[in-house]
């Protein structure tokens, strides 16, 4: 745009071109065919059709998602081969919304009420319903997009009255909001939600009541979710019907740019990258909404330790006497979630596919690895989330070096078979098994750096042994990475609406008064002005 500007400062000079024939030039230089929101720049009825298709795009892509993940999920085992390592990703959303239910006769491993309508199998066909009318509202508003809801009562024109637009948006947001919160949420007209304790292993759908009191500030109150979402639906409609019916000063109106669309559109986007970013650390490390039975391990529970030291003290619990029976007891979920291969952050970034693909799908856990030196109880130390190799090293309870795999000959003062140490197996398949076989015990030693060891089969997920990640691994990095592109979005848009004059190559006194952005619609050639003079 710089260059034609330049073109036609040239023009002048060399000729005697008015300033008025300058500016009919400007008006017919057209945009790049890859500035696409230009078709809809001061048009509310096409501004409408273009989010109406995005709504229809996103609830398809939903529905399909929704269909394949069931076509290919195997929900027989629901401890040991979990949705979230199967490669679900839609559906462990829609579970945490209280649909568990298949219309087949399945669910996820929890008894349900016997409701007909609340089933992955409807949820995904409502969505394909919707898909296909939002497009077809997206072709009418398109054909019919002269509303008369955007004529000015005052001028009757057709305006880009953006503060009523914004809360006409808002009160259908606040209604939906306000309606999750009081039906859906508490069974008045829902299924409830996924409720379950820190550990992943209780979970089940509850009706979840809205709780007003100083006891929703706790970090467990499920009660906070819908009486947050009660609270926020009444404010916003209210505050929605008094954006619709008010309007704003002048000094406020060309403050916040209420007149440029790409204002608008800077603001939102500013919107949803804060929000992008609030949610993947939010599922990163793990909040009410994110359950585990659903989403796997945190992040926050890998690093603390979080499963192992409460096994540790389940174990503890019983007498040192009945070692083999307090592992017995231990529930299996509580196993699973302390191997490493459920760490979200051992996912790489092209490392695609569900986590079965990555070790296998997992048969047996083959009992809590014991090893022993001696009258010196030894642990091995486990592989960090950052690391894909580790040395072997077993330590005692003070921290101490006794025994390890080393790397040369030269450096094998504390090999496994100098030191002799000895392993035994406590739970699981291998319960009571004792091996002092140096091999054997390095070979067990290796996988113990994982956590609990497990059996897997490698041939029904095509395993190659490469780490994957959970769905909440993947939605925490694809939201870091929309954040960042959102946020670089809202300064390119926020630069527009700020030094709009500079874009569309305005650079000196208008002579007339383009509207712009109409001269820019999609087959539309007619351009509205009006000269000064």
């Amino acid at each position: 745009m710089s260059s034609s500007i330049l073109i036609l400062w040239c023009v002048i000079e060399s000729s005697s071109t008015s300033i008025i024939e300058v500016f009919q030039i400007l008006q017919k230089i057209r945009l790049p065919w890859f500035r696409v929101h230009i078709v809809i720049l001061n048009d509310p009825g096409r501004l409408i059709s273009v989010h109406i298709m995005h709504t229809a795009l996103v609830a398809g892509w939903a529905a399909v998602m929704t269909l394949y993940e069931l076509i290919i999920l195997d929900p027989t085992d629901p401890v040991y081969n979990p949705i979230w390592r199967q490669g679900a990703y839609v559906m462990p959303f829609i579970s945490r919304l209280g649909v568990v239910r298949s219309l087949y006769d399945w669910s996820l491993g929890i008894e349900v009420t016997d409701n007909p309508y609340w089933t992955y199998e409807t949820v995904a066909v409502s969505h394909i319903l919707l898909s296909g009318f939002s497009i077809l509202a997206a072709f009418w508003h398109w054909a019919y997009c002269y509303l008369d809801l955007f004529v000015s009562s005052t001028t009757g024109k057709l305006v880009l009255d953006l503060n009523r637009i914004f809360g006409i948006h808002l009160c259908l947001a606040a209604l939906l909001c306000f309606g999750f919160g009081l039906a859906h949420l508490t069974g008045f007209g829902g299924p409830g939600m996924w409720t379950s304790d820190s550990y992943g292993i209780v979970g089940s759908v509850r009706f979840v009541k809205p709780v007003y009191s100083v006891i929703g500030l706790t970090p467990f109150c499920y009660g906070v979710i819908s009486s947050n979402h009660i609270v926020a639906g009444f404010f916003g409609l209210i505050v929605g019907l008094w954006h619709v019916s008010s309007r704003p000063g002048p000094s406020l109106y060309k403050v916040l740019s209420m007149g440029n669309i790409e204002g608008a559109l800077s603001s939102s986007i500013a919107a949803v990258f804060f929000t992008a970013f609030i949610t993947s650390a939010t599922m990163w490390y793990g909040s009410l909404s994110t359950a585990l039975e659903l989403f796997g391990p945190s992040r926050y529970h890998w690093d603390n330790g979080y499963f192992s030291l409460d096994i540790e003290r389940r174990v503890k619990s019983v007498d040192s006497v009945f070692l083999n029976k307090g592992w017995e007891e231990v529930p299996e979920k509580l196993v699973l979630y302390d191997y490493i291969g459920c760490n979200p952050a051992k996912g790489g970034l092209f490392r695609s596919g569900p986590q079965l693909k990555g070790d296998g799908v997992v048969q047996n856990w083959l009992g809590h690895a014991n090893f022993e030196m001696g009258t010196l109880s030894l642990a091995v130390r486990r592989m960090p989330a950052f690391f894909e190799t580790f040395p072997v090293i077993l330590i005692d309870q003070g921290g101490s070096l006794r025994a390890d795999i080393p790397f040369r000959r030269a450096e094998s003062r504390y090999s496994i078979e100098q030191t002799n140490v000895v392993l035994f197996f406590s739970g699981g398949t291998l319960n009571g098994i004792e091996l002092s076989a140096p091999s054997l015990v390095k070979g067990y030693a290796r996988k113990a750096q994982f956590g609990e060891i497990f059996t897997f089969d490698k041939k029904t997920g095509g395993a190659d042994g490469v780490f994957r990640t959970s769905p909440r691994g993947w939605y925490s990095f694809g939201h870091v990475c929309f954040a960042f592109l959102f946020f670089f979005g809202h300064l390119w848009h926020g630069g527009r609406a700020l030094f709009k004059d500079l874009w569309t190559g305005v650079t000196i006194e208008q002579a007339l008064n383009v509207e712009y952005g109409l001269n820019e619609k999609l087959g539309d050639g007619g351009t509205k002005t009006t000269a000064f003079l």
